[in-house]
């Protein structure tokens, strides 16, 4: 469904959340990166059959004058002022039958909209059989013009049909065919796709398309609602003579099946008993005199595939065009807010603006709403509008209620103007068995699917939590990334969790991608675990996976895998590969009891690639180059923290020691990793201050070039590791540096500078400001620990007492066992 008046279908864009399935109704997905089959439409639109001239058929009308043939309701999808415009006519009329433009699969479906737990907004979901990927949405909301004409008449007992090309050709077709260069009857249809909102609006004067269709429809009210549907259809009949399909060839096909479902319907029904609810665009196509034979023949031999539809779940989010919808519109929410209460739109909008910055804590009285109504109104009135519209609403919402102050208003436009409204369909809704299996499990865990990003904090010791967490693992391992595991109370190998959730609606086309790996959760990540092990490219992908079926929970799938894992763990040789793989081998071991798994088939695996990097490390150490010397630093920095987590790993402690004093003392070794082996064993306290002064020393020596002086300083204090902090407690490293610093010559200064800059650049502002001062105030006369001068707090040594004085209030802000 588009974003003009008229049904004029916009380029197809993959949506952010999905690469491959669109929310363009008119053109499903087209962005799989899978090949496609070939389609048998024309290659352009001249080879097309040239239907005759536009003529308007005395037979089918545009309004709701009785006696004139079907009734044909041109709308703008997602239009308000659309929607109360079909419901006003179909009571008037009241047709026998409502053809509404979608795919004709989904007249299966019609029942499912009358069932109470459908909820809008929602979609039709069609997808490729064969290829779950290849998918495409017909998005509706309340506000839309069809999901209106649908309700009215299941609720009226009026049939329905769905008009459009069937799912099965537009999923099969060439999306690039739509690139022709001639229209119809001659036209040209080259240069951009014709927007028919923005060709009225600057007929009507307007820059703004947008705010012409709200003038002309949206804020109209007390009118003969079958007035709009008469000017637009004239206008439209205007623009199809001038622009002919407007850039889009496809349009010909489409438009030629509607008009044989338009004559069954009239066949069956009569004339006067049909009414047609479409783009407007697409009505002068349904007025035009063609045969049967002319129509058939340009549906003849278009491709097809196998395809299944159902509803899903849609949000106003998804509709707006800034989400990639072809269709789609600016301000969802503001439309929804229009359509629910047409009487007084701007009072009940001013209310629910001031609630909503209320409950965030910014000061909003009666008086100001009062005062952003007047204001609204007087804006309108100067602009010459029919009632206030969207900007000026927003305009007084700035002025008054956020005081001139964007951020709240952003507040506003994100949760109100697009919203984060969810829908619903029933449970009877057809579904691939994985979705029925997820929907058991979010109501059995009480996860609720929500369109808004919300944040869950699990305790894995829980046995609800610990089966929230094996779900959301289970989902990403299958790439349905429903949750993002998030930073903040949980840390790295804790019994918390912290995720991030948000539920998008291209998911249900990643659940039914999925599905071909099993009909349940668990069998289908179980399944796909052991797809992968066998595929791997590298040690690391191997070991990744091992940690990510440990935190989902596969305990059928782990043999697999780490039968993978020794294969590949024996045959790799590359020492920054085992050290890349090791980390998250650590971190299952550490925290896999967490969890009620058993870990002891890794941990042999875990040694033996400790023993192996402790081996072969210092030797594939020497002579890197300064690049490969930067990427070795991270990988020795993992390595430590890994064999820190690893259960029984004294042993391998004190080889690990004897590895990183190998490190420190060899002269092949790059700076910037001897500096980094002496900091990890001062900080362990494997080699005393006197020690890390000598390294120090020698590193700053007149005889090292300055380049790799200043890599070794940047290994022992440079990035997060708390280098400043040591350099402010320790005057006598302080002063070797500033020694050195100051010994540097001038033609060598600039070739150091850089790595400096990034050294010291990393420190805290509180750091740095304290190191300018030492360094101003000139080297200290004590070791260690030296107290300085006019700077309170600091002692020679730690004081006990002062120390525990503060576990209480510790124990209070983290929790007990965060000190344990």
């Amino acid at each position: 469904m588009t974003s003009a008046p008229t049904g004029r279908p916009k380029p197809a864009s993959p949506s952010t959340a999905d690469s491959r399935a669109t929310s363009t109704p008119t053109s499903p997905s087209t962005a799989d990166s899978r090949a496609t089959p070939t389609p048998t439409f024309p290659a352009s639109p001249s080879a097309l059959p040239s239907p005759p001239a536009p003529a308007r058929a005395s037979a089918v009308r545009a309004g709701a004058a009785p006696g004139g043939g079907p009734l044909l309701l041109g709308v703008r999808h997602h239009g308000p002022g659309s929607a109360r415009g079909v419901r006003a006519a179909l009571d008037a009329a009241e047709p026998a039958v409502v053809l509404i433009e979608g795919p004709t699969e989904a007249d299966a479906l019609v029942a499912l909209a009358a069932d109470p737990a459908m909820r809008p907004p929602v979609a039709l979901l069609a997808h490729a059989v064969d290829d779950p990927g290849r998918a495409g949405f017909w998005p509706m909301a309340a506000f839309s013009p069809e999901w209106v004409a649908l309700r009215w008449a299941l609720d009226r007992g009026a049939a329905v049909r769905f008009v459009d090309l069937p799912a099965a050709h537009t999923l099969a077709a060439d999306p690039t065919w739509d690139d022709g260069d001639d229209g119809e009857d001659g036209a040209s249809g080259s240069g951009p796709p014709v927007d028919p909102v923005a060709e009225l609006a600057a007929a009507a004067g307007y820059e703004d398309a947008e705010r012409w269709w709200e003038d002309a429809v949206e804020l109209r009210g007390g009118e003969d609602p079958t007035a709009p549907f008469e000017a637009l259809a004239e206008a439209m009949g205007a623009l199809r003579e001038a622009h002919g399909h407007g850039g889009h060839p496809r349009d010909l096909v489409r438009e030629a099946h509607m008009r044989l479902r338009l004559r069954a319907a009239r066949k069956e029904f009569g004339d006067d008993a049909v009414a047609v609810v479409c783009g407007a665009w697409h009505v002068p196509a349904l007025t035009r005199r063609t045969t049967v034979a002319a129509d058939r023949a340009l549906l003849k031999g278009l491709p097809k595939v196998k395809t299944e539809t159902t509803w899903v779940p849609w949000t106003h989010r998804r509709l707006a065009r800034r989400s990639g919808y072809g269709a789609g519109i600016a301000s969802p929410g503001w439309y929804a807010h229009l359509f629910a209460a047409p009487d007084r739109p701007v009072e009940r909008w001013m209310t629910r603006v001031a609630g909503l910055l209320r409950a965030e804590d910014h000061p909003v009285s009666p008086a100001h709403v009062i005062e952003a109504v007047r204001l609204a109104e007087g804006l309108a009135a100067l602009r010459g509008r029919p009632r206030p519209g969207l900007d000026e609403t927003t305009d007084a919402v700035r002025a008054v209620l956020c005081e001139g102050s964007d951020v709240p208003l952003d507040l506003v436009r994100d949760r109100l103007v697009v919203g984060d409204v969810l829908g619903e369909v029933p449970a009877g809704a057809p579904a691939v068995p994985l979705q029925r299996d997820l929907a058991r499990r979010q109501r059995t865990l009480r996860l609720k699917p929500e369109a808004a990003e919300r944040d869950l904090d699990l305790d894995l010791r829980k046995d609800t939590d610990g089966e929230r967490s094996r779900l959301l693992h289970r989902l990403r391992l299958l790439g349905v990334g429903w949750g993002e595991p998030s930073t903040g109370r949980s840390g790295t190998g804790t019994f918390r969790e912290g995720w991030r959730l948000r539920w998008e609606p291209e998911l249900h086309v990643r659940v039914a991608e999925a599905g071909v790996w099993g009909t349940t959760v668990e069998a289908a990540a179980t399944a796909r675990a052991r797809s992968r092990a066998a595929g791997a490219a590298t040690l690391a992908d191997i070991t990744a996976l091992a940690e990510q079926c440990l935190l989902a929970g596969l305990g059928d799938a782990l043999p697999v895998v780490m039968g993978a894992l020794a294969d590949r763990a024996a045959l790799d040789t590359d020492v920054s590969h085992l050290a890349q793989a090791l980390p998250a081998l650590a971190r299952a071991l550490r925290y896999g009891d967490v969890r009620g798994t058993r870990t002891e088939a890794l941990a042999e695996v875990a040694a033996g690639l400790a023993e192996r990097i402790c081996v072969g490390l210092p030797p594939a150490c020497a002579g890197l180059a300064p690049d490969a010397a930067a990427a070795m630093r991270e990988r020795i920095d993992e390595v430590h923290r890994a064999l820190a987590l690893l259960p029984g790993a004294d042993g391998l402690a004190d080889r690990w020691d004897g590895v990183l004093h190998r490190l420190a003392d060899r002269d092949r070794i790059p700076g910037v990793l001897r500096g980094r082996a002496a900091r990890l064993l001062l900080d362990e306290g494997r080699i005393a201050v006197d020690e890390a002064a000598v390294l120090m020393s020698r590193a700053l020596s007149p005889g090292t070039p300055p380049p790799d002086a200043a890599a070794w300083i940047d290994g022992f204090a440079g990035g997060a590791s708390g280098g400043g902090l040591l350099l402010v407690h320790d005057e006598r490293l302080l002063g070797l540096v500033d020694a050195w610093l100051t010994g540097v010559p001038a033609e060598a200064f600039s070739d150091v500078l850089p790595l400096l800059r990034r050294t010291f650049a990393a420190y805290e502002p509180g750091v740095r400001r304290t190191l300018g001062e030492l360094v101003a105030r000139g080297p200290g006369t004590g070791g260690p620990g030296h107290a300085l001068p006019g700077v309170p707090g600091f002692a020679a040594d730690p004081d006990p007492d002062r120390a525990d004085a503060v576990l209480p209030v510790l124990h209070l802000v983290l929790g007990t066992e965060a000190l344990v």
